[in-house]
């Protein structure tokens, strides 16, 4: 079997039309349907939803349920709040800082640009508080096969220790040379 692309992932929101709104107001996602039921298809359990499908991009779809006769929404208090996110790949630096200005002059707190070497991202929530992150790629083509060869090592290595592993410290050893100098 050979994957194709990612048919859908969906999370949870609040509100149905605030979302469709924002993905479409700062990420230009194309709303692509909505299919709304009384039962869960898989489970046949009464569950009164709408199912939101949002473009984004290259075929992979962002999907959203409102299920309004659940308790509140929350996130997994035992993860760290930067953890979880949904990261969007944009073609360049203008794309990005356009869209933190769009967001910054609406009130809407943007962290970044950050640098991870291989590419520069900001960081943003959404309405129902997902956080997300568009990115731009910077690494050369032998950064990232040289990134590719030594993540099974890596992997192993963590495995044994679960502590930090330095394979890639390279990635970083620059800019921190750097800020040693200030």
């Amino acid at each position: 079997m050979t994957l194709k692309r990612i048919h859908h992932v969906a999370y949870r929101c609040m509100d149905a039309k605030r979302t469709v709104e924002f993905y479409q107001k700062y990420l230009d996602m194309d709303f692509v349907l909505a299919i709304s039921e009384d039962k869960v298809p898989s489970t046949g359990e009464p569950d009164p939803y709408m199912h939101l499908f949002m473009d984004a991009g290259a075929g992979n779809i962002l999907a959203f349920f409102e299920i309004p006769n659940s308790p509140d929404m929350n996130f997994d208090p035992n993860t760290p709040d930067w953890v979880q996110h949904i990261a969007f790949k944009v073609e360049d630096e203008a794309a990005m800082m356009a869209v933190k200005e769009k967001l910054e002059a609406d009130g809407i707190e943007v962290v970044g640009p950050t640098n991870h070497h291989i590419f520069q991202s900001i960081y943003f929530r959404d309405p129902d508080g997902h956080r997300l992150e568009l990115a731009y790629d910077t690494a050369t083509a032998e950064e990232m096969k040289k990134l590719h060869d030594i993540a099974p090592q890596m992997l192993i290595d963590w495995t044994k220790s679960k502590k930090t592993q330095k394979h890639a410290a390279w990635l970083h050893e620059e800019e921190f040379s750097k800020d040693s100098h200030k």
